[in-house]
């Protein structure tokens, strides 16, 4: 029987013991892991969505509101802004700044929340049509993919949207007419795939057409009946969207704008505080929002990062107690391999591997543990925010956190297979 063998026989002769090791140690490892995961996926998800995008200019309230709201859609808003106030930053020709997409938000559909805006914010998050086409009509819809997958919609269907972001149908819009979707997009990745595109103006007409309180006992009606507003439909379908710009409809309100600078120069750096004092508008510099709620969670993470390496620690006492403790158990038996032929340097080996296999399993078991760990959270999280966490890719570190596995359980080892070596065997077998 070769040492290897042996060690592991040796280990499930006292399975309450190793299991005891086993489980410290797979929940050190798997708890490291995990925070190692949600690390990389939480920074690559939030990096990938704020690419190109400088400012967030909204409502007065708080930044990182704007900022969630708006880049990851992931808050309520903080109000609307008149185009009035703003068209300065939405008319071309700005010295300042590339690109500026307008947002219209505060309605959703089965919880994925409907967006009016522009067609550049497709190429914005470098996306692109699946299949379909953009929209060219109020009420025309273009959906992200994983609205697509979730919902079952394709082109041509049609749904009635629901005020506010939660999924409650007596705050549906059916009095208003149905979304239609034209076009579908690919995956990318991004925020973008969670998404109902449409024009700003079907975000107007909707609420354009909520019922109003009748002057007869109490009862509401619509402003206009069925047929009036079928015959109004059939025009928009006619006449598809005017051609007057956004920046020139200043009777109406949006909800924010993403916007990219010309470049970095002292200017836009200034120019967010120059809105906030001048203006009756809200700029936000969503990397500094970003970083200082970063900061804000980082604590937390090295909080649970350092518990996972103290049961590290803790789970390395145990392995070496267990090993000391099973070792002055077996001296005779150690004692007899010797008599029998083991060199010490096999029972050197014999206790080193022992000390190697739980440290093995531990990190077999505690990588299964964070990886379905992660995978559970993340389905518990798309469902509620939208936002998919998988557990079935891994890390680079996590080789090494393979290694400092094993090297936890030879340094755990080493002292007990040092004595093992050194059993005197005359003395041993005299003592019985």
């Amino acid at each position: 029987m070769n040492v290897l063998s042996l060690s592991w026989k040796n280990l499930i002769n006292k399975p309450l013991s190793m299991l005891l090791s086993l489980i410290l140690f797979a929940l050190g490892v798997g708890l490291v892991s995990l925070i190692m995961l949600l690390n990389k996926q939480v920074d690559q998800q939030f990096s990938r969505n704020l690419e190109g995008v400088d400012m967030v200019i909204g409502a007065k309230g708080s930044p990182l509101q704007l900022v969630l709201s708006s880049i990851y859609h992931l808050d309520a808003p903080t109000g609307n802004i008149s185009i009035a106030d703003a068209k300065a930053f939405l008319r071309p020709g700005h010295p300042l700044i590339a690109k500026a997409i307008p947002l219209s938000l505060g309605d959703s559909y089965q919880g994925f929340r409907i967006v009016g805006t522009t067609p550049d914010i497709i190429a914005h998050y470098r996306d692109s049509l699946a299949a379909g086409e953009l929209w060219h009509h109020p009420l025309e819809v273009v959906i992200g993919s994983r609205v697509a997958d979730k919902e079952g919609l394709r082109i041509g269907n049609e749904f009635f949207s629901t005020h506010g972001l939660d999924i409650n149908e007596d705050l549906e819009h059916d009095d208003a007419g149905a979304f239609k979707v034209v076009g579908i997009l690919e995956k990318s990745g991004s925020v973008i795939d969670q998404l109902i595109l449409t024009a700003p103006e079907s975000i107007w007409e909707v609420h354009e057409h909520q019922a109003t309180p009748s002057t007869d006992e109490g009862e509401t009606h619509t402003e206009e009946t069925d047929g009036e507003h079928e015959e109004e439909s059939h025009i928009h379908e006619a006449a598809g969207m005017d051609t007057i710009p956004l920046y020139e409809k200043t009777d109406k309100d949006i909800t924010s704008i993403l916007v990219q600078f010309n470049g970095r120069n002292a200017r836009t750096l200034n120019l967010p505080r120059m809105i906030n004092e001048n203006t009756n508008l809200m700029a936000a510099n969503p990397s500094y929002e970003i970083s200082k709620l970063f900061d804000q969670l980082g604590l937390g993470e090295q909080v649970l990062r350092w518990l996972g390496y103290i049961i590290i620690g803790v789970s390395f006492l145990s392995i070496f107690i267990a090993l000391f403790n099973s070792l002055r158990e077996r001296k005779y038996e150690l004692a007899i391999m010797r008599t029998l032929g083991a060199s010490q340097d096999k029972l050197f080996l014999l206790i080193i591997f022992e000390g190697l296999l739980l440290a093995v399993l531990g990190y077999i078991v505690g990588m299964l543990a964070s990886h379905i760990g992660l995978s559970i959270i993340g389905e518990v999280v798309e469902s509620a925010d939208r936002y998919a966490f998988t557990g079935w890719t891994f890390l680079k570190e996590e080789i090494w956190l393979l290694v400092g596995a094993l090297g936890v359980g030879l340094l755990a080892a080493i002292i007990p297979a040092w004595q093992a070596r050194q059993t005197d065997i005359h003395e041993t077998l005299a003592e019985g």
